[in-house]
């Protein structure tokens, strides 16, 4: 005897692959924006969350920079202004390829 796959499911069973207009969806958001429709971002951090992490690090890098030049603070300043390691202050200069003061 032979037995075939079912083409169509039964009505108890749930739809595996429904239409997103008929699925719950609650749009709680994340730390950017309280809801996905106000995210500011150009691409969810979810989809890819290395970028995420780039994206927070070279604003956190213009920040960086800012203060160094603009203010004249030193780089342990700076580092406890963030707070972050000195070291990771001089990655920051070293990729906007700002020289530190010695």
């Amino acid at each position: 005897m032979r037995t075939y796959a079912r083409s169509r499911r039964r009505r108890h069973e749930p739809v595996l692959d429904g239409l997103p207009e008929l699925m719950h969806y609650a749009d709680t958001g994340c730390e950017v924006a309280l809801s996905c429709l106000q995210c500011p971002l150009p691409q969810c951090k979810y989809d890819d969350l290395a970028w995420y992490q780039a994206y927070k690090q070279r604003n956190r890098d213009d920040e960086v920079i800012a203060a160094y030049r603009d203010e004249g603070l030193s780089v342990f300043q700076v580092a406890d202004r963030f707070s972050v390691s000195p070291r990771t202050i001089h990655r920051s200069l070293k990729r906007a390829r700002v020289p530190a003061a010695a």
